[in-house]
């Protein structure tokens, strides 16, 4: 799944302002959006595992790559073959 998050995201101007970067928070966001679009709304989910290794700035392409299936996934957000965050989600309590 690709994606860019425009320049006008309300979440940009707070942070941080005069160089925003997107917040990790939308990032995961797109994340859980990928998982609803390949195997529909999976409940509440955890994040036992995320890291954050590079930024993404608003109109930059990145992609989303997802492994597994319910109830557990990998994932790896990339810009090209920079690898921007990683990390793991899990459905159930």
């Amino acid at each position: 799944m690709r994606f860019v998050i425009e320049p006008d995201h309300p979440s940009l101007p707070g942070h941080f302002p005069g160089r925003p970067l997107v917040p990790g928070v939308v990032l995961l966001e797109r994340v859980v959006a990928a998982i609803e679009a390949a195997q529909g709304a999976p409940g509440p989910l955890r994040l036992p595992q995320v890291k954050f290794m590079q930024p993404l700035l608003p109109g930059e392409e990145a992609s989303i790559e997802l492994e597994g299936a319910t109830p557990r996934w990998r994932f790896r957000i990339l810009r090209g073959d920079t690898l921007l965050a990683s990390g793991e989600i899990v459905a159930g309590a």
